[in-house]
This record gives structure tokens, sequence and C-alpha cells, in this order.
């Protein structure tokens, strides 16, 4: 059995099963930031204290407290609100939203500001960095997943909106293949099962030895209720090897191979 869609190896995507995996990471207080005006003329720094239906109320650094309505606010830092602050304590995903509370389609400028809100992936390097860098490889997920770190990547469609979300762990020589790779694919087969049900492909062992370098190897396959695929497997890169989760707007269809 094998997955058959246009330019497999090209592609990686993921969805918000960290919603499961990081929901208790709350935060006891917020560093200060900077608050703009929803017409981006003005900005005030200062520490989230509270929110409720329409407004949020921040400390700035004179200690002295001001509440902001939320429709005076860009809708950067009503989407950090919301995502960090929710009215009933509990963050609610967006059933639309591929990981976290991104979307495909989002552009570059709404993606860094959610995966700056989020709580369940952390930026790797100072923020100042990513104008040069760009947002591959910078964001990690703050808990391990089967004890190994998870990193994203992206991929983006020809008029600059999200296509594509790649979640892989760091590259293991096949050594690690029981001790470290193997409890991560685990938990990762766990958790999109909770989520997406019975896998529609699977494969019950992980095994990398026959994996080309530069291709992935899928061993799970998901399809999501609206559209698009969810595909698991393991990729070769160099002489090592990696866990990687794959969220498309791809179909991917499992075919029989004589």
């Amino acid at each position: 059995m094998a997955l058959a869609t246009p330019s497999f190896d090209a592609f990686m995507t993921f969805r918000p099963f960290s919603l499961l995996l990081l929901a208790s990471a709350l935060h006891a207080h917020a560093a200060p930031r900077p608050w703009r005006s929803a017409d981006g003329q003005g900005t005030v720094q200062g520490e989230f204290v509270s929110r409720d239906a329409t407004s949020v109320t921040i400390r700035r650094s004179d200690l002295k407290e001001v509440s902001i309505p939320l429709d005076k606010l860009d809708s950067d830092d009503r989407t950090w609100v919301n995502a960090n602050h929710p009215l009933d304590g509990t963050a609610v995903p967006n059933k639309r939203a591929v990981f976290d509370q991104l979307l495909f389609g989002d552009d570059r400028a709404k993606v860094l500001a959610k995966l700056k809100a989020s709580k369940f992936v952390a930026l790797t390097v100072d923020e100042v960095f990513l104008g040069r860098s760009g947002l591959n490889g910078v964001f990690r997920t703050q808990k391990k997943i089967g004890g190994l770190d998870a990193t994203l990547f992206f991929d983006w469609d020809e008029n600059g909106g999200l296509k594509e979300i790649t979640l892989h762990t760091d590259a293991l020589p096949a050594s690690d293949l029981t001790e470290k790779m193997s409890p991560c694919w685990k938990q990762f087969i766990e958790l999109l099962g909770t989520l997406h049900g019975k896998p529609i492909y699977a494969d019950p062992q992980l095994v990398v030895t026959s994996i080309k370098d530069g291709t992935m190897v899928p061993t799970h396959l998901w399809q999501l209720e609206k559209s698009g695929s969810v595909v698991l497997g393991a990729a070769k890169d160099d002489d090592k090897y990696q866990i990687v989760v794959r969220f498309t707007q791809q179909t991917v269809i499992p075919v029989s191979i004589p």
C-alpha cells in the first residue's frame, strides 16, 4: 500500500493536536508588550491585567492601569487576547484551524501574530532576526512529544497564503529508533487518532532503513473532515532520520502496489 498525491515527497503539513498536549501551559503573568491601535497610528507598552467581553485592561510602565476597548485594538492584539485569555478560561480551537489558531490562507503576518500569541509553541530566536530568517524552523512546541521536540515549517501558495505546515523532530541516527523515535511516533498516532478517528491507512511498524535521503515514507493517513489530509511518517536527512507530520489541503489517496 502506498499513498498517491501530486509531488508527495515535496509537501509537509499539520493540525491542532497541540491543543491536547499543551492546554495546561498557562502564563501566570504576561510580559509587557506593545498594544497597537486598530488604525495603526498609536502604540502603548503595557502588561496584560484582565479582560472582559468588550475591553482589555493593561498596566503601563508607570504602573497606571488603563482600559482599552477591544474594537479599538489591532486585530493581531485581539487574537493574542482571545488565544491567551479567553473569557471562559479555556482556549476554544477554531474548527477550521490547521494548527493551533492557524488557518489555510493566512498570510505571513497573521501566521506570525498567531504563533507569537500561542501557548503551544515558542519562538527560539530573537524576534529581531525574523525579518531575515523567515518563519521556517524558528517555532518549536513548548512540550516534548513522546520525548522529542518538534519544529514548525511552512509552505505558501502563489498569493502568499498558508498552504502547508510541517511539524518534525530533530534528526537522529537509526540507532535511536527504538528508544527515541518510536515513542514519539506512537504518541503522534494516539493524538491524531483522538482528533481524527481511525486512520484510513496505517502501518503497524516504523521502519527507517529503507527511506531514501531527502524523502518521507508515510505510515499513517487521516483525511480531514472538511478537506485535506494528515500524513504521519518518517523522513531521512543525510544519514539521520526524523518523525514528520504533514497537514495539506491536498487529498492523499492510498493505492495498492502489486
